[in-house]
């Protein structure tokens, strides 16, 4: 019996990461200590925009002063690591991880997002997981799509296109 309900629950779950029809199912995140597969590109100029990006913000650092965003090319496998400082305080945008795919308009990073003191001292929110940032309605950047992830605070992480001014 407790053998059947363990298979009932593993089926439960497996069923919530399927891809709805027409769409493709997300790819799992690499074991800790794995090697992760090798980035795919499904856009060559989408992921040259991202290699070349102008900058990262969070909304309640700044919008003007951006932080950095670097992406290095190590054996196939994209890495991204990003951060951000608050000018005379103690807020920080923080991301590092890996780029598992690169979309016309998306990709997708398995890393850490840390935000740390912003909009309030002493707010700690860290995740590591999968997370998707989209381009919407012709911005000029990608932006996270989980906006309240930590505690119901609405978060916007940006990162963007090269020659995009402050």
């Amino acid at each position: 019996m407790i053998r059947n309900l363990a298979a009932i629950a593993f089926a439960a779950l497996a069923g919530c990461t399927a891809a709805a029809p027409g769409e493709r199912a997300p790819a799992a995140l690499p074991a800790p200590g794995v090697q992760p597969a090798a980035t795919r590109i499904l856009d060559p100029a989408a992921a040259e925009r991202l290699r070349s990006n102008a900058g990262i913000t969070l909304q309640w650092i700044d919008w003007k002063t951006r932080g950095t965003a670097a992406v290095r090319v190590d054996g196939g496998v994209w890495h991204l690591t990003g951060a951000q400082a608050e000018a005379g305080g103690p807020g920080r945008l923080f991301l590092d991880g890996t780029i598992a795919e690169i979309g016309k308009d998306y990709f997708t990073f398995d890393g850490t997002v840390r935000i740390a003191d912003t909009p309030d001292r002493a707010r700690r929110c860290e995740a590591n997981k999968r997370w998707t940032f989209a381009v919407t309605q012709n911005r000029p950047y990608w932006r996270l799509r989980e906006f309240e992830w930590c505690d119901g605070l609405t978060d916007y992480v940006d990162i963007y296109f090269p020659g995009t001014a402050p």
